[in-house]
């Protein structure tokens, strides 16, 4: 594997750290109801479908059959086969070459723009660069995914999820044209914003809000902040973060207590309304702005445009040079 492709495995993780798994303590300061209404089944399916699509690409990577210089190394846990790792000083996350990854379909922009293979937009949010990549990646979603589908069930979640992944990947790909990306974390990201804008909407039946919203906002501020190191992808969780904050403005309202009881009233009683009026401004501004940021950001990226271009010190948002590192190398 040659050195551009060393750095585009190390540069284009869309890292994940544990301090995310944290947040499923503050659930217990969101909802002053915890009785769960679904049973969770589509989150523990998209965690063992990321695991298993891991067991095929290390299969289709076969590392033993792979020629490597003296300088790099011999295959990790050779005794695993064709399942071993690429050597460490190619992928320190115990996974597969970037060059098979980019082969099924990880995320890069000269590939997405220049041969039109959208398709990859989607493709690299299932992607993993490595064992640790996966697992920390995974339990995030366990202790974020599973919660949240119990509260609104698996079809708002599962657009959530995808549709955040989705943005993740767009963004990603208009500031990053160098590397490749792949991995859940805009995804995942999506699901912490729609924690943020959900609580938002729904603010008058929670309990203990501040101590909610101050959780929420610990949790987001740390692993937006540990995006700003090289070899991260931070504009994959930027871009995941705002579409899952705005979806959980549409798809994630709560009803009225009052329109909940509508049936125990007297007859000829005048219910309330579903929503609040605020939720209802919520909603439709969310929509408004999810509808012209991707039809907008769509267009940019298809017609080769680099976001860089358009602001010049975004850059920062996912790497900020110091002197131990060099972001011109990430």
């Amino acid at each position: 594997m040659s050195g551009e492709d060393t750095e585009s495995s190390r540069g284009g993780v869309k890292s994940y750290n544990n301090t995310i798994t944290s947040s499923a303590s503050a659930s217990t300061y969101l909802i002053e109801d915890t009785e769960t209404q679904w049973t969770s089944w589509l989150v523990p399916m998209f965690v063992v479908a990321n695991i298993a699509l891991f067991i095929v690409v290390m299969y289709l990577n076969d590392c033993p059959n792979r020629k490597h210089s003296r300088l790099v190394g011999s295959c990790v846990a050779s005794f695993l086969g064709r399942f071993s790792f690429e050597p460490l000083k190619e992928n320190p996350l115990f996974g597969p070459s970037s060059s098979t990854l980019r082969k099924l379909g990880a995320l890069e922009w000269t590939k997405v723009t220049v041969n039109h293979q959208g398709w990859r937009l989607i493709t690299c949010i299932w992607l993993h660069a490595g064992v640790i990549h996966l697992l920390v990646n995974m339990l995030s979603l366990v202790f974020i995914g599973i919660r949240l589908e119990q509260q609104f069930g698996f079809v708002r979640i599962g657009i959530l999820y995808l549709l955040s992944g989705f943005g993740g990947s767009v963004v990603s790909c208009l500031f990053i044209r160098n590397n490749i990306s792949v991995g859940a974390s805009g995804a995942l990201f999506g699901l912490l914003g729609a924690m943020l804008s959900e609580l938002f909407t729904n603010w008058t039946i929670y309990t203990n809000k501040a101590m909610a919203l101050l959780t929420l906002t610990v949790i987001i501020t740390i692993n937006l902040a540990i995006g700003i190191l090289p070899h991260v992808d931070n504009f994959a969780h930027i871009g995941g973060f705002l579409t899952g904050f705005l979806l959980g403005f549409v798809l994630l309202p709560r009803p009225q207590f009052g329109w909940l009881e509508r049936r125990n009233l007297p007859a000829g009683t005048r219910s309330k309304s579903k929503y609040k009026p605020y939720q209802y401004v919520l909603w439709l501004v969310s929509v408004v702005l999810l509808v012209s940021g991707f039809s907008v950001a769509l267009v940019m990226l298809f017609r080769g445009e680099n976001g860089n271009d358009h602001c010049h010190w975004c850059h920062y948002l996912s790497c900020v040079p110091t002197s131990r590192w060099d972001c011109d190398e990430n």
